[in-house]
């Protein structure tokens, strides 16, 4: 009886998908491509908040793109079930057109690149077939999370320099103006700088991208430039009458807006010297 047990125990195992059975721990197909090849598995796989990788794109061209990198292998669990690499090229193709996408180079013989923008972020995708193996490249492009913070002395200098420096270590949510927790450390160094030179008086301005309207963006970096003297005087000890809080909204922008790199670049805080 046992034996019969362990018998359909073995049936019921080999009915399951392959990925039930032998997929990596941890791994998982990208939600742009939610199903693979049949027979595939992924043999392994790897996810950055911020990488790069070299697009291949004309021959001995080379494109660097970066933002949130997912690498994903996959292993045929049968070589003789194993598909051509026009076969693979072309569901890959299919797949990036459906999702919106347009392919920008294809060698039918081994590998296919695509752009897919979805709400103005572009993904880059490329897929490209071995033996035995698929790898699968994605690359969401994003604007890098700045964790090194100006300290006060460079914000001194900038400010000596140029009359005005811009933060990007002050944090908000979208369409939001408190400020975040993780800008202590931007906070903490802008009343030090204030801090080391009683004489010195700023306007703190908030810019934002050309994201909405014009008069939303108006107010909402004057929102956010009036949080962070609030935060530096609630905060901080620093003394009101040393900061006014001023919005520009997206009319001084550092950067284009039609990709998120620089919609990111223009997301910001000034400080003014008076």
């Amino acid at each position: 009886m046992f034996r019969k047990f362990l018998v359909l125990c073995a049936a019921l195992l080999c009915a399951l998908p392959a990925a039930a059975q032998t997929d990596k721990a941890g791994c998982a197909d990208h939600a742009l491509f939610p199903t693979r090849m049949p027979g595939y598995i992924i043999q392994d796989c790897k996810v950055e908040e911020y990488g790069m990788f070299d697009f291949s794109m004309a021959p001995r061209e080379k494109l660097p793109v970066e933002g949130e990198y997912t690498f994903i292998t996959y292993r045929i669990a049968d070589k003789s079930q194993e598909p051509s690499a026009l076969a693979v090229v072309r569901n890959y193709e299919s797949a990036i057109q459906k999702a919106g996408g347009t392919i920008l180079t294809s060698d039918p013989k081994r590998r296919v690149n695509g752009k897919i923008v979805k709400d103005g972020r572009e993904v880059w995708v490329q897929a490209e077939k071995g033996n035995g193996l698929i790898w699968l490249r994605i690359v969401a492009k994003v604007a890098m999370t700045q964790y090194i913070v100006a300290d006060a002395a460079a914000l001194g200098n900038d400010l000596a320099s140029a009359g005005h420096t811009a933060l990007y270590g002050i944090y908000f949510d979208t369409d939001k103006s408190e400020v975040k927790p993780e800008s202590q450390p931007a906070l903490a160094e802008i009343a030090k700088l204030l801090a080391q030179e009683p004489g010195l008086n700023l306007k703190v301005v908030g810019h934002t991208d050309m994201t909405g309207t014009l008069e939303a963006n108006l107010a909402l970096s004057r929102a956010r430039a009036e949080a962070v003297v609030q935060a530096l005087v609630a905060g901080h000890g620093v003394a009101a009458s040393r900061l006014e809080g001023h919005g520009v909204g997206p009319l001084a922008p550092v950067a284009a807006n039609d990709t998120e790199e620089g919609r990111a670049r223009n997301r910001r805080v000034e400080l003014v010297k008076e």
